[in-house]
């Protein structure tokens, strides 16, 4: 018996270690809550994938994770003891013992599954238990077919001859897509597309239409239409800027031509200067941008010389949706100078006369181009440039008004002149007259 009595209180411990009883634990566990609020999630492949995770409450110790699958198959996405950079899965906010949600970037059609926010806790063993899991997010993703290859008869075809014309397309998810023929724009039948399972569950079609050609058969076109794809095809919104508008005389002008949410992303870009073509440049490749479209911009630079004030740059427009067109801007420059001289020097019957170097008014000085420079005899005097050879001047270039002035002044002159002469011979005359009276 006394052995017996030794041995209960050792036991009793024992016990009270294996069977814990409902303390501090079970009650830190009772107010806990984990919330997992999108049922289901849709994105493209390659965006970033958004997934919430909210937890409130105090637990035991033990980890928080996201585990994409329930049960035997499970794959672990994210694990706070895991710190690979390279991993693209990330907290929304590191460090956060409320907030799990994480980012997946880049996501494919293999990401698509059901993501359970899980929370851990340890157990008698050590190992981590579960102790409470999210409602579950099922993401799916789309994935957009390839741009479209129609390939037609391997050899030459004769009016009247039936050949096949092929449509491919892969890489898209969710399986279901449309394919529409046309010829000529007009809708032909074809047989019913084959479409394949590919790899990491994306699908591959292929459509054949028969055609019998007729003379005068020019164009046939494959359309698809596909949840990830806008319709086939979107043409683009098309803006022309000048940058600076107005540029001041002898800087350079940019013009941008901006592309926007076209599709496909095969754009042909030109530009004209008055209608002539001058050379431009793509700057960069077409970017998609949202919901499959693109975006593109491409820019010329203009040397704002004053004689192309007020021309017309062009940026013109080749894209499979529409006709070629054109979208303008004007080139303005601020305060173009009034005129300067030209590359000509004319005298004309002894009067000088300044001719193409530009209209110089309102009293300007200029200067004429390098050539006409040379130390030569002769000179303009109050003008401070040398003369091309063979004239010679001692005046300064008279102009239209002085001219004018210059012989009413002349006029006026040879009037008091002869009015002097006129008064001189009467005087005279008088003076003979009353001397013969005298003697």
């Amino acid at each position: 018996m006394v052995l017996v009595a030794q041995e209960l209180p050792l036991m009793c411990l024992m016990l009270l270690l294996l069977c814990r009883e409902p303390g501090v634990d079970a009650q830190a566990g009772q107010d806990f809550t984990l919330q997992q609020p999108q049922p289901k999630v849709a994105v493209t492949a390659g965006e970033t994938l958004t997934l919430n995770c909210i937890t409130s409450g105090v637990a035991g110790p033990g980890p928080v994770m996201w585990l994409k699958g329930w049960g035997s198959g499970n794959k672990t996405v994210y694990d706070p003891n895991n710190k690979d950079p390279s991993s693209h899965v990330m907290r929304a906010v590191p460090g956060s013992d409320t907030n799990f949600t994480i980012h997946i970037r880049n996501v494919q059609p293999e990401d698509m599954g059901t993501y359970y926010c899980v929370k851990f806790v340890r157990g008698i063993t050590g190992a981590d238990e579960v102790f409470k899991r999210g409602d579950g997010t099922e993401v799916s993703v789309q994935a957009k077919p390839s741009p479209p290859l129609v390939s037609g008869p391997q050899q030459r075809a004769r009016p009247e001859e039936s050949v096949p014309f092929t449509c491919t397309t892969g890489g898209f998810f969710p399986e279901k897509i449309e394919v529409k023929w046309f010829k000529n724009k007009n809708p032909m039948g074809a047989q019913p597309p084959q479409v394949t399972e590919w790899r990491m569950k994306t699908y591959n079609m292929s459509s054949t239409a028969q055609v019998t050609l007729q003379k005068g058969d020019a164009l046939r076109a494959a359309h698809l239409k596909h949840r990830a794809l806008p319709l086939f095809p979107v043409p683009p919104s098309v803006e022309v800027r000048a940058e600076p508008s107005p540029v001041e005389v002898n800087k350079t002008v940019a013009f941008t031509c901006l592309l926007k949410e076209f599709y496909p992303a095969k754009v042909s870009v030109s530009w004209l200067e008055n209608g002539a073509e001058i050379k431009g440049q793509n700057l960069s490749r077409p970017l998609e941008v949202s919901r499959g479209l693109f975006e593109l911009r491409s820019r010329v630079e203009v040397q704002a010389t004053e004689e192309k004030n007020g021309s017309t740059i062009t940026c013109m427009v080749v894209h499979d949706a529409q006709a070629p067109a054109t979208y303008s801007a004007v080139l303005w420059i601020s305060n173009p100078t009034q005129g300067g001289l030209s590359n000509e020097f004319q005298m004309n019957k002894g009067a000088s006369e300044l001719r193409g170097w530009g209209a110089c008014q309102g009293g300007c000085v200029v200067s004429p181009p390098e050539e006409a420079r040379s130390p030569r005899k002769g000179s303009l005097r109050g003008v401070g440039m040398p003369l091309p050879e063979p004239w010679s001047l001692t005046s300064s270039v008279p102009t239209a008004g002085t001219n004018l002035l210059s012989s009413l002044l002349l006029l006026l002159w040879m009037g008091i002149l002869l009015e002097k002469g006129l008064l001189g011979a009467l005087l005279f005359f008088l003076f003979k007259h009353m001397k013969r009276k005298a003697s």
